[in-house]
């Protein structure tokens, strides 16, 4: 069973020590007395999981322990929490989750492409075996969406769910519009200043807004995530003509995320595509690599979240909150009980 700071200090694995990881691991080795003020006990990382052992992340390892494989950090008696920073839905961070959730422990994790694909095998290990999985920071880092359907609207009747998802596809959208240049040429830009992979095709394909729209839906209406369900196109054939002929007319073309129940019959509508949206829309004026949700909701009609989804800043704070979340003994969203 998951345990928090009952003992007065709890002890953190993180598996992956890319930028995120690193971050988190400053986070959390850099703020010890505040940290220890808000949640009184202690916070510490005890060990680390990564492809290199040798390579210089630029801070102190000598510390942790250092393991290889990323499910036997997971599984180690010395690890309360499991911070996965991996990423993909099989490998070494998939892997590391399902050891972590198998021991009864509580994972935090910003891994989208897991949590959406994979979704019902999680919730039934965390119903199995009593361990808590934290995947919030999966969905917009910088905008407490998730938190925002399940308590903030907890009274309320969730009618629709919308949002710009990805950053990268708000970008390329953007400068074509502002600048009036072609997709291929923003593109090169995104990629030169690292909003874009050399291979795009995950965020200009509609994929990594997918993965994140499924959790918002699983979250909003119930169930485990529904990836497969998703209608998907993405900006890849968006040309500067689209977004110059939308704007003749009053709109801003964006990628958009929607999920809302099905007119006349059971289930819930999900898909992911370039929408023309009314210029006085707030969502419309949503530019950059921001990040927006809305949703339409009963009795409170309708909020809108916005801010930074992807990145360091925005992915380490979120895995650090629902880090405190847990160690002061908030439960986690569940994924399929609602």
């Amino acid at each position: 069973m998951a345990k928090g700071l009952g003992s007065g200090e709890l002890r953190i694995g993180i598996a992956g020590l890319g930028t995120v990881g690193v971050g988190v691991l400053r986070l959390l080795t850099e703020n010890q007395a505040e940290i220890s003020a808000r949640t009184g006990g202690a916070l510490r990382v005890t060990a680390v999981s990564a492809r290199d052992a040798t390579r210089d992340r630029g801070v102190d390892l000598s510390a942790l322990a250092f393991e290889a494989d990323a499910a036997a950090l997971a599984v180690r008696d010395d690890v309360d929490v499991l911070v996965e920073v991996i990423g993909g839905t099989s490998g070494a961070g998939a892997d590391a989750v399902m050891a972590a959730l198998r021991a009864g422990k509580a994972v935090v994790t910003a891994n989208k492409a897991l949590v959406a694909e994979r979704g019902a095998e999680l919730a039934a290990l965390v119903a199995e075996h009593g361990g808590a999985l934290y995947f919030e920071a999966a969905v917009a880092g910088g905008i407490p969406a998730i938190k925002g359907l399940r308590e903030g609207l907890a009274a309320n009747r969730v009618q629709s769910v919308a949002g710009i998802l990805n950053g990268t596809c708000n970008f390329i959208l953007t400068k074509m519009r502002a600048e009036r240049r072609a997709f291929d040429d923003v593109l090169a830009e995104a990629q030169a200043l690292g909003y874009a992979e050399a291979d795009p095709s995950f965020d200009i394909d509609g994929v990594d807004a997918a993965h994140k729209l499924a959790i918002l839906s699983a979250v909003a209406f119930g169930g485990v995530p529904d990836f497969g369900a998703i209608d998907l196109r993405g900006i890849r054939e968006v040309t500067l003509e689209d977004i110059e002929m939308a704007a003749e007319f009053g709109f801003s073309l964006k990628l958009l995320g929607v999920a809302k129940p099905r007119v006349g019959g059971p289930g819930v509508r999900q898909y992911v595509a370039p929408v023309m949206v009314p210029l006085g829309n707030p969502i419309a004026s949503v530019e950059d690599s921001f990040n927006a949700v809305v949703v339409q909701a009963n009795p409170v009609d309708e909020i809108m979240m916005r801010g930074r989804g992807e990145g360091e800043g925005p992915t380490d704070s979120a895995l650090f909150y629902y880090i405190i979340e847990f160690s002061i003994g908030i439960k986690p969203t569940l994924l399929g009980h609602f």
